[in-house]
Formats: structure tokens, sequence, C-alpha cells
């Protein structure tokens, strides 16, 4: 599927219901989410990090790592697939721009762009400032003439900012004012927030971030708060982290194996990444 059917496929998505978005960190995680049914995937800063051995931090790795993984991903899968692209590798709106316009060279059918900034006296980029580059974004897609999903991030809560949900919802609104498709603000879990942040920025789809129990609603729950779009951020790519973990630890601490019980079978990978070969083929 070329990119103009995977834009219109994943724009046609935010469009009515909710979907769930999960986010693989390699091509066999991309495959596998395929294989199960999904209808479109993310990328995860945190979940490629942890895979390289790095902490979660915007410049763990750079731009062009970030971009060969982005291709890696878009080019397992024949589904639509939304870039992780932080706060688009620069400060400028100019920068962001070159570089947004690589990320959509790259196959992508959405990216995103947070407002987060690399200075610790001030986590969130001035407001004008983060519009701009929101703006800038939206050029360079237009430009390319793909019709690429930009999503707008606000990282209020992530960053400890304070009064968050005051934060959010004014540059969120901003920020579909200034040409975000879809809009996103990691942290929230108030169901009354997340109802009034759906409400601000329609008729434009709300993304949830949900990568741990605590929210404790299901997926048809969610979508009766009005949110579009579930994502799973890094929280599937912990999980696998955490069950190796446990493993390992426990075969350090107390000499045991009895964790590998729960492993999956070398029957049941190689039927599905067989299957997976024979459908792409």
């Amino acid at each position: 599927m070329d990119q103009s059917n995977k834009t219109h496929d994943f724009a046609r998505l935010h469009r009515d219901g909710c979907f769930v978005m999960p986010n693989p960190w390699d091509v066999g995680t991309a495959r596998y989410f395929q294989h199960c049914g999904f209808r479109a995937l993310g990328t995860t800063s945190a979940g490629l990090a942890f895979a390289n051995g790095l902490p979660d931090t915007p410049t763990a790795l750079d731009c062009e790592a970030v971009l060969a993984h982005i291709r890696q991903i878009v080019e397992a899968t024949p589904l639509p697939v939304n870039a992780d692209f932080q706060a688009g590798y620069a400060d400028t709106p100019a920068g962001v721009a070159r570089n947004v316009a690589r990320c959509v060279a790259t196959g992508v059918a959405g990216l995103s762009i947070e407002d987060a900034s690399d200075d610790p006296t001030r986590p969130l980029f001035e407001i004008s400032h983060a519009v701009e580059r929101i703006a800038a974004a939206r050029a360079a897609i237009d430009e390319s003439g793909t019709n690429v999903v930009l999503t707008g991030r606000c990282e209020a809560w992530l960053f400890g900012v304070a009064n968050p949900f005051e934060v959010a919802i004014e540059r969120l609104v901003r920020y579909a004012e200034a040409g975000a498709d879809c809009l996103y603000a990691p942290g929230v879990n108030d169901l009354a927030q997340i109802r009034e942040l759906v409400a601000a920025v329609a008729p434009k789809p709300l993304n949830l971030i949900v990568s741990s129990g605590a929210i404790g609603l299901r997926v048809s729950e969610i979508a009766e708060l009005g949110v579009r779009r579930i994502s799973i951020g890094s929280g599937l790519a912990r999980m696998a982290w955490g069950a190796v973990m446990r493993a390992t630890r426990e075969l350090v601490a107390d000499g045991r194996f009895d964790a590998f019980d729960e492993a999956a079978s070398f029957a049941e990978l190689d039927a599905i990444f067989t299957d997976d070969q024979r459908t792409a083929s």
C-alpha cells in the first residue's frame, strides 16, 4: 500500500469511533501487532531507546537514527504508521519543518510534534513559539502533498508543569488552530478532564495514552468519553522488559528457570511469522 492510501486510511480512522494504536519497537513486534488485527501502529521513542540500551531522553538517539528506525517500521508492515517524532529534533520552526519533511519521506501516515524544551529552566517552549512550531510542521506536510496526519502534543503533565490541565487545554486548542489534525496531552487520566479536552478540541480528535491499568477503563468506556485514538506508548515494550527482568532476576537469585514456562513457543512464533511472509508475498 502506498503512502497516499495509508494516510487516507489513517485519517479515516480518526473521523468516528475509537481505535487502539499499539507501539512496536522493532520489526517483529510491528508484524505481530499487524497479525493481531490492529489497523494502525505508532513508533515509541522510549521503546526504541530501551532496545538500544539507552535511557528515555530526547537526546538519546539523534534524528538520523530515529528516521532510520521509523523507515524500518514503515517498511515492515502495510499498516499506517504514526511516528513518535518527539519535538521534531529541532528548536526553531524552520528546523522542525526540515525534519518533518524528512520524516514524511520515510512513508509515515502520521507524526507527532511535542512542545517539550530541552532547557531545564523552561520545560515547555513558550506558547507562541510552540504554536509556530506546529504551524511549521503543518506547512511542511502541506508542501509534501501527502496529507500526513499531524498530532500536536502538550507535555504539561509529563514535565510537572503547574496547573497542567489549564496549560494543556489552552495549548491544544492553539495547536488545533495552527493546523494539528489530532491533539494529545500524555499523562491526563482524570475522566472529567478527558471529557473537557475532547470538547475543547472538537471536532478534531483527541489521542489518549493508556500504558498502565491505572485509568481502570476498557476501550469501549474510553470511547464513551469521546476519545478517538488510544495509543499504548512504551507500555508493551516495558511489559516485555518486565518479563525478561523477572525471569533473569529469578535465575540469578534462585537459580530457577520457572519463568521460562511462560515463554512463547517456537511453533507459535514460527507460525505467526510464516503466515506474515505468505501474506506479504
